[in-house]
């Protein structure tokens, strides 16, 4: 089973996100959502929300519903 990108969000979408997926039974995680926090330009940066590949099209329709 391998990961794939489901897109790019703003940190706080991305952890929003993550969490509605969870509630759908689907396993999700970000990346790069702790880049450069250090010197304040983490909210600059999109951060990957990242799904296993059986998930993708569903998490996709989720995405969709929500916009």
């Amino acid at each position: 089973m391998s990961i794939v990108e489901l897109g790019r969000f703003s940190r706080n979408e991305a952890h929003i996100l993550i969490g509605r997926l969870d509630s759908e039974g689907i396993t999700a995680i970000a990346f790069d959502g702790e880049t450069s926090i250090g010197d304040g330009s983490y909210l600059l940066i999109p951060v990957r929300v990242m799904v296993n590949e059986d998930d993708l099209a569903a998490a996709k329709a989720i995405v969709v519903a929500a916009a």
